[in-house]
């Protein structure tokens, strides 16, 4: 196994790989002492078999071969023992081990080859993730943040949701959303309102303004797969859009403005209180404006020091229990209440796959911001 492999596998499944590989070798040694030790008209010879095959199904070619090689051994010594190697029952069963265990040796290599194939993908998954969905920093300005995102898909580094942070001159500017579907689509879609936020959020402008260019990246997307979704079959009316959050926290006012484009509110953890910040006018999803006309309205809700504002996406609120009842967020954020950002969302991240049984049905990205009180 080279460095690459050995990096991305757990220190707990090379020690199982340990003791699989130990498996086909006792196998072989037991088969060889029964064997032997057997009345002239018992033969286990044909079980040695199972050593290369099951040998072929977690380690590679050449450890496949050796085992092989060794079961191939262990039959002819059983046959000197027993009679002689030239037995004619013995020798068939030396030859069918020998094809056997080629034909495992062959198997072991399409499988080997298959993982590094797999290996290769999720290295450039990987790279394609870190440009992509960028970690946030853990300080702007007055504010502490933290971020976590959990994939539905197994093996999975990045779905639709996105999360995003700039810094103006005057304050921070963050984005949470949700791309809308699943799979490469909503990556596409990500991917194009975060690089609009990267180059429009740190300009001193206007929320309204901020949304409009957002709003273009959307629309970039459709007007670009339009003739291709058509020639594909693909209904017109199938909409892409993107629920969004943009806040607006300056470094030195107690405040959070916000525009919510269909998103779930933010919630604001306050001396063990959690407040959900409800938006009076909620403008539609990034992507339907031309559909829906809107005016965005930007809120203003109060932000001190000592705060916690947490960001999430419907992927949290919507994962489900044995029972097919949703996660109870506000009042499980009740009792974490007091911690840092950082502490909350490892918290808030074991309890949401414990209470989901290890499996989210979607996605889920969550950010907390904590406002620092400001240096004496």
């Amino acid at each position: 196994m080279d460095l690459r492999r050995r990096a991305l596998v757990p220190r707990a499944s090379r020690t199982r790989g340990r003791l699989l590989l130990a498996a086909p070798f006792v196998l072989i040694a037991a088969v060889t002492v029964v064997d032997v030790l057997s009345p002239p008209d018992v033969h286990l010879g044909p079980f040695l078999i199972a050593a290369p095959a099951v040998t072929a199904s977690f380690a590679g070619p050449r450890m496949t071969a050796f085992v092989g090689a060794v079961a191939v051994v262990a039959q002819s010594v059983v046959a000197v023992a027993r009679t002689s190697i030239t037995d004619l029952n013995h020798t068939y069963q030396i030859v069918a081990l020998v094809l056997i265990s080629v034909i495992a040796t062959f198997f072991a290599h399409l499988r080997e080859r298959d993982e590094n194939r797999v290996i290769r993908l999720r290295s450039i998954a990987q790279a394609a993730q870190s440009v992509v969905l960028r970690p946030l920093p853990h300080r702007a300005g007055p504010l502490h943040i933290a971020s976590v995102y959990l994939a539905a898909e197994e093996e999975a580094q990045m779905g639709g949701d996105l999360y995003a942070a700039a810094r103006t001159a005057s304050g921070t500017r963050l984005l949470i959303g949700d791309a809308r579907g699943k799979g490469l689509d909503a990556i596409s879609e990500a991917s194009l309102v975060l690089g609009a936020f990267r180059v429009t959020a740190p300009r001193e402008q206007e929320l309204p303004e901020l949304i409009g260019h957002l709003e273009e990246g959307v629309g970039t997307t459709e007007d670009a797969e339009g003739p291709a979704a058509a020639g594909a079959g693909m209904d017109d009316t199938d909409e892409a859009f993107v629920t969004a959050l943009v806040l607006d926290i300056p470094d030195h006012e107690p405040v959070v403005r916000l525009v919510n484009c269909g998103h779930p509110p933010p919630l604001l953890l306050r001396q063990g209180r959690v407040v959900p910040l409800d938006t009076a006018d909620a403008s539609p999803p990034l992507g339907l404006a031309d559909v829906l006309a809107p005016e965005v309205t930007v809120e203003t809700f109060p932000f001190e020091a000592g705060d916690v504002l947490l960001l999430y996406t419907d992927g949290v609120v919507e994962a489900r229990d044995h029972t097919r009842a949703f996660y109870p967020l506000t009042e499980r954020l009740t009792t974490w209440a007091g911690a840092d950002p950082q502490t909350l969302l490892d918290q808030l991240r074991a309890d949401l796959q414990a209470y989901a049984g290890g499996h989210l049905g979607d996605d889920a990205a969550l950010v907390a911001v904590e406002r620092l009180a400001p240096d004496p």
